[in-house]
């Protein structure tokens, strides 16, 4: 790490963090859709999640598919996908 780079495998520590929130407060709120506190967790999380994305995509490179944003190339088969472990 240089800087204030963090490597690719915190980042995506960080999206796997948020996307259980995010997931754990989805299924309370089947259950509880009328509990405005968490609503606002779920809200919370979610720009959690998606900032924790932004930052992995903006440092690795792609984490899903949709989140290729090179108009001239096909990037998602430049490195390791997020999956195979060896990213950064």
């Amino acid at each position: 790490m240089t800087g204030t780079n963090i490597d690719c495998n915190t980042l995506l520590q960080q999206v796997y963090e948020a996307s259980f929130a995010m997931d754990d407060v989805v299924l309370y709120l089947d259950t509880h859709p009328g509990d405005q506190e968490a609503l606002n967790y779920y809200y919370y999380v979610a720009g959690m999640r998606q900032q924790a994305v932004l930052a992995y995509e903006a440092q690795c490179g792609p984490l899903m598919v949709e989140g290729v944003m090179d108009p001239n190339y096909w990037t998602w088969i430049n490195d390791p996908w997020p999956w195979e472990g060896v990213c950064g």
